[in-house]
């Protein structure tokens, strides 16, 4: 009976620091988000709408989105699917990019400058461009790979044993994984469109449209780090930017989610 009680008392013990443990976080979000939104609807207005900087992060994160999708699904299908799981090959390319998955934006940036000035391009579009590229390669492949290694070999192996080609059966996969890969596009582009750092160096910033690749542009985050500590009216500013950029994140988060239950619905 005294082991039952205590088992009981560790179980109930448990159950109370998870539940605090939910409540401090949700405490946490709810407090962020609250200030942002009330703050930024209140400065929400049609000259407080920082344009160009809504603009600035559609034209480096569109572009660099498209172009990293082109080179990273290819690669998580060749380390996943071309190659033996068990190799020594994948095991090197999952670790590293690892390394970059967790490597901070500044990182990205400081890299990208120097790659910049060795070429001779100024912060620009292109600069913004190119390290939300860098950025976002290494996300898009290992949450695609995690998603793909989901697929039995048994489904490989029927495929092929019925006679599919290599690209039929890349088909059949590409459907089973398309809600989740679909899920890891969308939140990698969540996390290139509210990064600061990376473009703090390579984008630059601007007060106006940004024109040509090579004119310096204005993104979501870096005005809100710059406008937060000015003088009024950039502080409402800065709010109303960063109810901006907070609305963005959460409509991808959401299209991720209606995407991924519209394709898994599909497939039953």
């Amino acid at each position: 009976m005294k082991k039952l009680g205590k088992r009981y008392l560790g179980e109930a013990l448990v159950r109370v620091l998870m539940l605090l443990s939910v409540l401090i976080v949700l405490l946490v979000v709810v407090s962020i988000l609250g200030i942002i939104l009330l703050r930024g609807v209140k400065s929400l207005t049609p000259e407080m709408i920082p344009w160009p900087a809504l603009l600035g992060s559609l034209y480096i994160v569109i572009p660099a989105s498209v172009i990293g999708a082109c080179i990273s699904v290819p690669v998580m299908f060749y380390i996943t699917m071309y190659k033996k799981r068990s190799d020594t090959f994948p095991y090197l390319a999952r670790l590293a990019y690892d390394v970059l998955y967790g490597t901070p934006g500044i990182v990205y940036g400081a890299f990208a400058f120097t790659l910049m000035v060795y070429v001779g391009m100024r912060a620009s579009v292109m600069g913004g461009i190119l390290v939300t590229v860098l950025l976002i390669i290494p996300i898009m492949i290992r949450s695609g790979d995690e998603i793909a290694r989901n697929v039995p070999d048994e489904m490989i192996e029927a495929a092929y044993s019925l006679g599919a080609t290599p690209w039929e059966t890349l088909k059949v996969i590409l459907r089973q994984i398309l809600p989740g890969m679909t899920t890891a596009f969308l939140l990698a582009i969540g996390r290139a469109i509210g990064e600061a750092a990376a473009v703090m160096f390579t984008a630059g910033f601007s007060d106006t449209m940004a024109v040509r690749l090579s004119d310096p542009a204005a993104t979501l985050p870096m005005a809100v780090f710059n406008w937060i500590t000015m003088p009024d009216p950039f502080p409402d500013k800065a709010y109303a930017a960063a109810f901006v950029l907070t609305v963005l994140v959460l409509l991808l988060s959401l299209c991720g989610r209606w995407v991924s239950r519209r394709f898994t619905q599909n497939n039953l």
